[in-house]
């Protein structure tokens, strides 16, 4: 009698042996090589593409003397340095965990230029890279314009209007703190605000240091570049404490989910959950609707750059407000509105580490963070952002906001300009936050310097 088991095991036993024997003889040649392209990554760039990558630098380097600042160049190298101090900051122990991907990525290039270790001519195409395409404007303007299209017009509006409660409150409170603590170490008030506290709030470089060194140097009758030399390292602690409490915030957020909205500043209504499901649902995207997401970015950061020169006021903000009527009147269609969500997430995954490593290579003078790193400049710096943030948290959930999304804005109030909100946006992982953080960083640095200097100058004379 047959035992029909017997041989479906036996069946099923050779099976297996054939299909064991068939992975044995797959030799490393291709199998080998796909396993490594697609089970070993740095960043988003597979391990044999970045050792190729790394090799074709220096070679290039080696051989010739120079690297071209060329943007097919530039890609290879930014990602390739980018990436690379972002894996270190990410396998960092506990640290990793809270935002020290995008320090490193910021601040590894910058020391390694200070010490002389990152080849010169990778140093001198980057920086000229940078300055010259304004790639980072780039990179901005398609974070808030994807990020904004990617909200329901409710949030949107309620978001704008009820962001400014908690900003203002952590201003207030992080200005007593700060010039308090100030007080109790030593320093005089008017030292304190002016100097270490101002510059934190005063929203970054351009808009910031360099306004208020021409102040100082009018009013006070100092030197321009004595006045940026005392203001601009200060900016720059600022922003990394930012950065660290934006890294801390998140996993604040990932160990209590209840308190956050993962990017959304307020909770959703059951009717805008299904329409955004559904539209999720109902895209298609193509080559052309990701063309016409990046075309819509471009087409709005040039509103933001004329309406710069008629009013005055910054062109990311000027552009963040052109998205944000295109948004409310529904100016694009559904279509191409998702095509603007898939250029959002496609900068945020592949193109902010790369842009990080150019603003540390190129904007950040490591000498200058160093030299802020004063015993009593830190306890003040950091208590000043800490309760600057802390006051946005308890605030927010008062208002029926998400008090950890609200806070990492409060965060890019002690941001380092774009850059910093960049930075910030990335260690807390919230970068759909980026048109908060903007008002907050630009228009909110912008008052503060305005107010300040502007009080400065009557109590002088």
């Amino acid at each position: 009698m047959v035992d029909f088991n017997s041989v479906e095991k036996t069946h099923n036993n050779n099976e297996k042996h054939e299909i064991k024997h068939e992975d044995q003889t797959k030799k490393f040649w291709p199998y080998g090589w796909w396993k490594l392209m697609d089970d070993y990554k740095i960043g988003v760039i597979p391990l044999p593409l970045f050792i190729i990558a790394g090799i074709l630098i220096f070679a290039e380097v080696l051989v010739t003397g120079k690297l071209p600042s060329e943007i097919v160049v530039m890609v290879v190298t930014c990602a390739f340095f980018g990436f690379l101090c972002g894996e270190i900051g990410k396998r960092l122990p506990i640290v990793g965990k809270m935002g020290a991907a995008a320090i490193c990525a910021t601040f590894i290039p910058s020391a390694l230029v200070y010490y002389g270790i990152l080849p010169t001519p990778v140093v001198q195409a980057t920086t000229k890279f940078y300055k010259d395409t304004h790639i980072l404007y780039l990179y901005i303007c398609c974070i808030i314009v994807g990020s904004i299209m990617n909200m329901d017009k409710k949030t949107l509006i309620q978001g704008f209007l009820k962001i400014f409660g908690p900003m203002v409150c952590g201003e207030i409170v992080g200005m007593l703190v700060g010039v308090g603590v100030g007080y109790l170490l030593g320093l005089s008030p008017f030292e304190t605000f002016f100097f270490l506290v101002l510059p934190i709030m005063a929203g970054g470089v351009g808009e910031g240091a360099i306004p208020l060194s021409i102040g100082y140097a009018s009013i006070l009758g100092m030197e321009q570049g004595e006045a940026l030399g005392r203001v601009l390292p200060i900016v720059m602690l600022g922003g990394l404490t930012g950065i660290i409490c934006g890294g801390i915030l998140n996993r604040i957020g990932k160990a209590y989910p209840h308190l956050t909205g993962n990017g959304r500043l307020l909770p959703a209504s059951e009717d805008e959950q299904i329409i955004n499901k559904t539209a999720k649902t109902e895209s298609v995207i193509d080559v052309t609707t990701f063309a016409s997401g990046v075309l819509l970015a471009a087409i709005l950061y040039m509103v933001g750059m004329i309406g710069h020169k008629v009013t005055g006021i910054p062109a990311p903000v000027g552009m963040l407000f052109a998205a944000v009527f295109v948004k409310l009147v529904s100016g694009v269609s559904p279509k191409v509105l998702s095509g603007s969500q898939v250029v959002y997430k496609f900068f945020q995954t592949s193109v902010t580490y790369p842009i990080l490593f150019a603003v540390g290579v190129a904007i950040t003078p490591w000498d200058k963070i160093v030299a802020a790193f004063t015993v009593i400049n830190l306890i003040v710096i950091v208590c000043t952002v800490v309760s600057l943030v802390t006051t946005g948290f308890f605030v927010a959930k008062k208002l029926g906001m998400y008090p950890v999304d609200a806070a990492v804005i409060s965060c890019c109030q002690s941001g380092q300009g774009g850059t910093g909100d960049v930075a910030i946006l990335t260690a807390a992982e919230r970068m759909e936050l980026m048109p908060f953080a903007q008002i907050a960083t630009r228009i909110g640095g912008a008052i503060n310097v305005s107010v300040s200097l502007l009080i400065l100058g009557n109590f002088l004379v």
